[in-house]
This record gives structure tokens, sequence and C-alpha cells, in this order.
């Protein structure tokens, strides 16, 4: 079908599904306008032709121009994890965007919200088929998709079911582990999301989606650890209250208290589909959660997540503290640097890092670190690196081994040296004014406590060297690509 004209308006283009749903929308060459509270914060992430726009939701006089020339609007915007009044905020907010899109002559709008049936859902499943409901009657036909447990390298239920599994050998876990859910894979979800664009306008309508595995939050974490080869034990607790178990989960997880008891509030709801009429209207066919999961874990593998659901603008309140970022259940070191040089000078040094022009900080530090890793049965800095001036995907690097290189603006190296986790560390050279900003990032995945304890003894002499391996980046970048510091 040929798609009508028009602009296409992303809101929720910062958060973890509206993330994924932009790279496919700039893929497929659609006109896409998105609408940030904080554009900013987002016009560095979108595509050339991307437009970003701001607009708030809660201010009804920023809609106007946000909405103006736009046939689809995707409305993917909730505030749960920024105020405890999110119901009430997300009620406005729905009442004021559908005005404004009746007003501005949009012809659809296609919305996410979340499954369950009955007349006792939690606030926050009620919440979200009540924004559902404001839509569809706004006037402007809405195409609303209820799903479930969204499962995707860097969502929040992957994030949740892989911090406790990594965690925790032996759990206790409170009966709503056992409510059953039919979760879909982030793939198959933006599939949706896309092909709504070519469904033909008219009457509202909603759909349920979900995978074809009906499942619960244990048989998630025991999937997973069947393919993280782990051994892991669940006693049943049933007693365990909702606070309670918030409070758990805050300590072992990803999760902040507070979304930790709508979520939990929430999973006490069977989430199923009873009406598969999405298999009818569309081609996506769903895959299975064993496969959902593996290519969780393929593509975290890979690199960082795409987009995380930590990424959305309200997700973190909280400062950075001792100990570096988290992100899930990973830990996270990232710092950048403004070089006076093009983004190709820039990249020289980073280009020659490691063997014999070693690691431009803290060398004698490195070389004990290789002799340690080389006690304990691995390679050491033996290894060296192939060339000395350029670098491949594939290559060994010391106890690294580039796992990604574009030349001028990216290399991603993945630790093989001995670790109780997996580390990656990546740099990142973009054009910034008249110069180029260096990000280099040092990412950890800890597995159980061992870990945990590696990168918090470690975390000072960690920083130094990471401040130092920057510092002297840049000086090497200025003044040409000599001998880097020792």
């Amino acid at each position: 079908m040929i798609r009508e004209g028009g602009v296409t308006l992303l809101t929720g283009a910062s958060g973890y599904v509206g993330g994924r749903l932009r790279r496919a929308l700039e893929a497929g060459g659609h006109p896409l306008r998105c609408m940030a509270r904080r554009p900013e914060y987002l016009r560095s992430r979108v595509a050339a032709g991307t437009e970003v726009v701001p607009g708030d939701v809660l201010k009804s006089e920023s809609l106007a121009e946000a909405l103006r020339g736009v046939h689809t609007a995707y409305y993917l915007i909730h505030s749960m994890a920024s105020s405890h009044d999110y119901a009430e905020n997300d009620r406005r907010g729905a009442e004021s965007f559908a005005r404004a899109a009746r007003e501005a002559g949009v012809r659809r709008i296609v919305y996410l919200g979340g499954l369950g049936r009955g007349e006792h859902l939690s606030r926050h499943l009620a919440s979200r088929q009540e924004v559902g409901r404001i839509l569809r009657e706004s006037g402007v036909p809405t195409i609303e998709f209820r799903a479930s447990i969204v499962i995707g390298s860097g969502s929040l239920s992957f994030e949740l079911v892989r911090a406790l599994v990594e965690k925790l050998p032996a759990m206790v876990t409170p009966s709503w582990v056992d409510t059953p859910t039919q979760p879909i894979g982030i793939e198959d979800l933006v599939a949706y999301l896309v092909a709504a664009l070519d469904r033909p306008s008219g009457e509202s309508v909603v759909y349920e989606i979900g995978g074809p595995d009906r499942v619960s939050y244990g048989d998630l974490m025991r999937e997973y650890a069947r393919l993280r080869g782990l051994r892991r034990v669940m006693v049943p607790v049933p007693l365990l209250t909702p606070r309670l178990s918030s409070l758990w989960l805050a300590l072992v997880s990803p999760v902040y208290a507070q979304v930790g008891r709508e979520l939990i509030d929430g999973v006490r709801n069977a989430t199923v589909v009873h009406d598969g009429r999405a298999l009818r209207d569309f081609h996506v066919r769903p895959r299975g959660i064993r496969e959902v999961l593996a290519r969780a874990l393929v593509n975290e593998d890979l690199g960082f997540a795409a987009t995380r659901w930590s990424d959305a603008l309200s997700s973190r309140r909280a400062p950075r503290g001792w100990g570096g970022i988290k992100f899930g259940s990973r830990r996270v070191d990232s710092r950048a640097a403004w070089v006076g040089c093009t983004p190709e000078q820039a990249f020289r040094p980073i280009a020659r890092i490691g063997g014999d022009a070693g690691w431009y900080y803290g060398n004698g530090l490195w070389r004990l670190r290789g002799l340690l890793d080389l006690a304990v049965g691995g390679p050491g800095l033996r290894r060296g690196r192939r060339d000395p001036e350029s670098l491949a995907t594939g290559d060994t690097l010391d106890f690294w081994r580039v796992q990604a290189v574009e030349p001028g603006r990216l290399l991603r190296l993945a630790a093989e040296m001995r670790l109780p986790g997996r580390a990656w560390l990546q740099f990142e050279v973009t054009p910034d004014g008249s110069g180029s900003l260096i990000r280099q990032t040092a990412l950890f995945d800890p597995v159980g406590v061992r870990g945990l304890l590696y990168w918090y003894g470690l975390w000072g002499i960690h920083r130094m060297v990471f401040a130092g391996m920057l510092r002297n980046i840049v000086r090497a970048a200025e003044v040409g690509w000599g001998a880097p510091a020792r």
C-alpha cells in the first residue's frame, strides 16, 4: 500500500521503544518529526533528515506547531518513573494531545498501551488503558496496541530478569513471579508499530499483541539461566508483599523502588492475548520467548544496546554517584573531552592504542594487569597488535579484541582477559563546532557478587587510569600522533 502524504510525528523518541521505532522509521525513509521536551538532548541522536521540535503534552500551547502537517502521530508517552501522580499527568497529557491532534487535522494516532482485562486492574494498567480510551474518543482514528512484557537488549524486563539471575544463585520468589504473561520481542513490537502506517484510515481499533508463548517471570528467569549456563534455585514465598518485593528489586536490579511497586502491582494481573485480530490484520509473526531472549543476549554481546529503558529522560532522577553510572546491571565510566582538530586527526591516536605504543596512561599498571592475567591463564599483553597503524574488526589487541571499528569515528574493544564478568572499552569521535568531541566509555557487566567486588574494589584505579588515558589521547591528537605519553 502507498502511504498517504504528510509528516509522521513521534513522541517519546528518547525512550526505549520510541528510540527503536525512530531508527526503524528513519530507515524506511518516511518524513519524520520528533517532539521532545528537551530537543537539545535528542538532536544529536537522529538522522540528518529527521526534524526535532519542542513540545510537552502538559503544555497544550506547545503542541500546535509540533502537529502541523502531521498525518500519523505516535503517542509513546508515559510518566510512571517521573511522578507519584503519573496517572493524573498521563490523563491530562492524553487529553491535551488528543484535542490538539483533532484541531490540527491529524489523520491517525498510534498508541502503545498495556494488556490486561477485568475490573481489578492495577493502577498502572488502568492508567495505560485510560490513555488509550481518551485517544480513541478524540475523534481522531486511533490504533491502540496492547502489549505485555517487552523483551530486548536494554529493555526494563530483560534487565530485571538478567540482574536477578546473574546476581542470585538462590532467590525467594513471591506469588507474582508465577502470573501468566505473553511477552513480545522489541523487534516484533517495532514491526507492528511501523506496519500501522500502512493500515487504511478508518475507525479506532484495539489490537492485543504478544509472542506465541504464555509464560511467567519465573519461566523467563529459568530460560535466561539455561541460555547462560547458570544453575539457579527459586524458593516460593507467597506472603512477600508488593512493598517488600519492590525494595528487594531496588537492591538487586535496575528498578527504582517507586517503579518497582507499580511494576509488581501490575504483574499481579494476567497479561495475555485474548483477541487474535493482530495476526489476521498484520503480517508480523512474533518470535517465541527462547529466540527472543537469545537475540537479546546476542545483541548485548555485539555492543551497547541501541537504546535502553533508562535512556528516557524521566527515568533517572538520582545524580551520578560513587562507582560510576549504572545502566541495568552494568557499570559504566563514561567521559568526554573536546579537541581542536578534525575527527580524522582526533581518531589517529585512538587507532594506535595498545601493543608497543601502550595505553596512554599508567603503562606500568597495564603491564602488571597483563602479568596477573597470564598467571590465571589469560592472554596477558603478549599478543600485542597485528599492525601498529591500522585496526580491523576481529583483531587481537593485547588482552582485548576489536569488536567494531569505523575509521575516524568509532573503536570498540571487547575484553578477553580473565574477569568476573564482561567488559568493553569504546571510543567515539564526533564533529563538534570547530573541533571534535572524543567520548571514552568503559563498561563492565559483572557476574555475581565477585563481579561487583571487582568493579568497586578497583574503581579508584580505573577512574584514575581512564581519566589519564583520555587526557593524553587529547594531547596526542593536538600535537600530532607521535609516541603517546607514558
